[in-house]
């Protein structure tokens, strides 16, 4: 990733401040634009910020190169990724009043390796149609730390089709065997969603953002 990437924001800079904040990864192939396309449709108490992936590729961009017909990629290219995402967020986060992670298809993989490398500065994360990365590989097996996430318990939420036509199976039981283990998880399917979102899916993850992140916040402040 560029040492600025391109990122679209839900409100402007004066109207950030204090608020808690949710980035959005879009999809291999999409672009930073996709996501903001649910906003409208998520809590108003959020700032989003939509971050474009790093490399081209077919009409958008893509976080890592990944061949689309198995979902082949490199761990440590992933793990690299990460590492530059955090680095724009360790850039805006003292704005705001905890930082929750929402990722579609490819996106998901990074959301979650960005939450296994750190989990302890995530308030929850979101998953769509995606998938986490093969922990089995040594080099990222290294780099992150699922003791600490399984202690930490942090929210996730994971939403898909059960017929997705794009995540392979053995990627689907992967993702299910590490959400158990290490996350709070929550984990929704929606018939006819296909490799996509659709509208319940959107309103269960305004009720999860609500349930996990504001009320939590709220109470603290009491």
């Amino acid at each position: 990733m560029n040492p600025e990437p391109v990122v679209v924001w839900s409100r402007e800079p004066d109207e950030r401040r204090d608020t808690h904040l949710v980035v959005l990864l879009h999809g291999y192939g999409s672009h930073e634009h996709d996501l903001l396309g649910l906003v409208s449709n998520l809590p108003e108490e959020f700032s989003y910020a939509s971050l474009r992936a790093p490399q081209a590729a077919g009409p958008g961009y893509s976080w890592f190169s990944l061949d689309p017909q198995d979902l082949s990629y490199d761990p440590a290219e992933v793990l690299q990724v990460a590492e530059d995402v955090w680095s724009w967020i360790e850039t805006v986060k003292d704005q705001h009043r905890s930082v929750t992670l929402l990722g579609f298809s490819q996106g998901m993989a990074v959301a979650t390796t960005l939450l296994r490398t750190r989990p302890q500065e995530l308030a929850a994360v979101v998953g769509l149609s995606g998938f986490v990365v093969d922990g089995d590989d040594e080099r990222f097996a290294a780099a992150v730390d699922d003791e600490a996430l399984a202690a930490a318990q942090v929210p996730f939420f994971w939403g898909r089709d059960q017929e997705d036509p794009i995540i392979p199976a053995a990627a689907v039981d992967r993702t299910h065997r590490w959400a158990t283990e290490h996350a709070n998880l929550t984990k929704v399917l929606y018939a006819g969603a296909g490799h996509g979102v659709v509208p319940q899916e959107i309103s269960h993850v305004g009720e999860f953002l609500t349930h996990m992140v504001l009320k939590p916040a709220r109470s603290a402040r009491r």
